[in-house]
């Protein structure tokens, strides 16, 4: 794809994740802007786009596929319509923004990936934890050898059920298999994967086992799993989504042979833990108000041919197939 001089968004499913965490970022960054939105709702939608004055809105996708003025397109719609919308996207020649989980499975993945591939446009994946500032300076931490050699990981993700998950199962798309490839493992699970292939690399080996226990909805609500990276560091996690209620944990724990950090995923931007030096580490960072904006700058950098963006197709087709094999329980 020839380099942009401003990057003209569409974007498709303008709901609830577009309101504050992704879109305005997209109106802020300079070189940047969304033209029309999209959304199956009318109503919704018109005032969606009259709220961030936004100039054109449609209920349509076809719309932005065949607008020559828009360049990118960032998919916001449940992981069932990231495929074919983003296929359609590239044959029309834009540039691909979706959010994550990238799809339903792997295979949808690689068909994404083959799709920008041969129209020659960039796919770029909602990952958006790879730019925070905490996250970087975790890695920051980890490649200085600031705990010594990494030797483990653990995650632990520990909540009781919500809700929605027991009188509103069937309206809550992110337990629906077919809408979202899993359940919350799939949505949540899925940022932690992708950081732990951020700061160490691919996963290598996997093994996994996924059970309902409760039986509020189909898909699995406890998960189990080991894996490994290259260079022999060991990776473990535990996932609970019906644990008994105020039993709640959200920790990721890097252990060195000299150190070890501890942090979490959702629920703060807190670094905790002990140094090589021997000196204890606590340190809070501020979150962006808009949280996508730091990848999303990264985004129009490389659409302009001014920088790189750190989480693409590849990378993220590398978290649905290990959640892929997870789940699989081989």
């Amino acid at each position: 794809m020839q380099r942009l001089q401003d990057i003209v968004w569409g974007v498709l499913g303008a709901g609830a994740v577009c309101e504050k965490k992704s879109m305005p970022a997209m109106e802020i960054i300079p070189h940047s802007r969304v033209k029309t939105v999209m959304r199956r709702d009318a109503g919704a939608c018109r005032a969606f786009a009259e709220r961030h004055r936004i100039p054109n809105w449609t209920t349509e996708s076809e719309v932005i596929f065949r607008d020559p003025e828009i360049n990118a397109v960032y998919i916001a719609t449940p992981p069932d319509t990231h495929e074919p919308y983003a296929v359609r996207a590239a044959k029309a020649g834009k540039a691909v923004y979706v959010e994550k989980p990238m799809a339903r499975n792997y295979g949808e993945c690689r068909n994404m990936i083959k799709a920008c591939d041969e129209a020659d446009v960039p796919l770029f994946v909602a990952y958006y934890r790879r730019r925070l500032p905490h996250f970087l300076h975790i890695k920051e931490l980890l490649e200085a050898k600031a705990i010594g050699t990494v030797r483990s990981v653990t995650i632990r993700f520990i909540r009781s059920a919500r809700p929605d998950d027991i009188a509103a199962a069937e309206s809550n798309w992110r337990i629906r298999p077919a809408v979202s490839g899993g359940g919350h493992f799939h949505d949540l699970a899925s940022h932690q994967l992708d950081l732990m292939d951020y700061f160490f690399g691919p996963i290598r080996k996997v093994k996994g086992r996924a059970h309902n226990i409760a039986g509020y909805y189909e898909p699995a609500d406890t998960v189990w799993a080991e894996f490994d990276f290259d260079g022999g560091i060991h990776g473990s996690g535990e996932w609970n989504f019906v644990s008994p209620a105020g039993e709640e944990e959200d920790t990721i724990t890097v252990s060195g042979d000299e150190g070890e950090l501890r942090f979490s995923t959702f629920a703060h931007a807190r670094i905790e833990g002990t140094l090589s030096s021997g000196t204890a580490l606590h340190e809070e960072m501020i979150l962006p108000v808009h949280i996508q904006e730091p990848l999303i700058r990264t985004i129009v950098a490389q659409l302009r041919g001014e920088g790189t963006c750190p989480s693409n197709g590849e990378s993220a087709a590398r978290t649905s197939r290990v959640m892929e094999e997870i789940c699989s329980g081989k």
